[in-house]
């Protein structure tokens, strides 16, 4: 089975050339590495990385909190191409939060607003990998003090870049070949006694 990453991010406001660009780079190094991306299926940031994904070949997978097509392109506004697989929750925005993180080995955060901070919650609340690309906007460059001002063991490794290659590469590395399971939610005793946080400040 193929490594499933979660891209979250800003679906909509302020989103910057640059900042679409760094998300294509993202989605472009998950393909690259033939994992699957998982998105919630919407426009803005995560799209771009889709596109990027595309792009180079790989596979995509979208979690919509439509019931169906018509409702995920008419009601939520969101892209049904180019995705490769779409699964239509039906649970709306918020529940589809929790279906997105569940659908992903691990996580990816770009930008952000109140819906990814939801994402992110969820993600370190059942410990798991996450990577955190830094100066993406939004909330990207607090969500790591976020973490930390949460007092909570959970067994989340939480990992930060400014490079889209350097962060993709890294948590993939550190997937691939550290024995750690893809969450800890129904397992306490694999949470580390800390939050792990390394930051990477290769630019490129």
């Amino acid at each position: 089975m193929k490594i499933q990453v979660g891209v979250m991010g800003a679906a909509g406001g302020p989103i910057s050339d640059a900042e679409l660009e760094l998300a294509r780079r993202v989605g472009r190094r998950i393909a690259e590495h033939a994992c699957v991306i998982v998105t919630g299926a919407c426009p803005g940031l995560p799209h771009a990385a889709v596109l990027g994904a595309h792009g180079a070949g790989g596979f995509s997978l979208g979690v919509s909190p439509a019931h169906s097509r018509e409702e995920h392109t008419d009601v939520y506004l969101s892209p049904l191409e180019p995705y490769d697989a779409i699964v239509f929750t039906g649970s709306g925005l918020m529940g589809r939060e929790v279906h997105n993180i569940h659908s992903s080995d691990l996580v990816i955060f770009i930008g952000g607003r109140s819906g990814t901070l939801g994402e992110f919650a969820i993600a370190y609340d059942e410990g798991k990998l996450i990577g955190v690309l830094l100066n993406s906007g939004g909330l990207s460059n607090q969500l790591s003090t976020i973490a930390e001002m949460c007092h909570k063991t959970t067994g989340a490794r939480l990992f930060e870049s400014e490079n889209p290659e350097t962060l993709v590469d890294h948590c993939l590395d550190l997937f691939v070949n550290t024995p750690m399971p893809t969450s800890t939610v129904f397992d306490p005793k694999a949470a580390p006694n800390m939050l792990e946080r390394a930051t990477m400040r290769a630019r490129g």
